[in-house]
């Protein structure tokens, strides 16, 4: 797992194939916007039924998470100034989580496909996300 950040700000964690590891693993802070984990059990691990409780929450950003299925992705992450920070290529298995700042994305390769979760509701594309040159 890395973290990327400038002047002590966490704007995104990378987590590769490499950090995978057995039993549940999470890779967000407690107060996230967006709670990130990943499992990994042998056959017959049984994983009790459960509910989600009604949790008021109050949010003021939208987080990403982008997890690589097929191909390969590179991303670059700015910080909230639009300053470009770090570039991170992306290969089949690994996750980012973007935090803050912004981001843009290059396609390396054909038929590459990508899942993406954000937190919601979705309040449009004038709302969410402000777009800017990032070159």
């Amino acid at each position: 797992m890395a973290t990327i950040e400038k002047d002590g700000v966490r704007l995104a964690t990378l987590i590769t194939v490499a950090d995978r590891a057995a039993g549940l693993s999470f890779f967000s802070e407690d107060d996230d916007f967006i709670q990130v984990g990943m499992w990994g059990y042998d056959a017959g691990k049984h994983l009790q039924a459960h509910i989600h409780n009604v949790v008021p929450r109050q949010i003021d950003r939208t987080q990403e998470v982008i997890c690589v299925l097929t191909g390969r992705v590179q991303c670059t992450v700015f910080d909230e100034s639009e300053q470009r920070v770090e570039q991170v290529v992306l290969a089949a298995g690994d996750v980012l989580i973007l935090l803050r700042g912004g981001h843009s994305y290059d396609i390396l390769e054909d038929g590459t496909q990508v899942l993406e979760v954000k937190n919601g509701p979705y309040p449009g594309p004038d709302v969410d996300r402000r777009r800017f040159d990032g070159e």
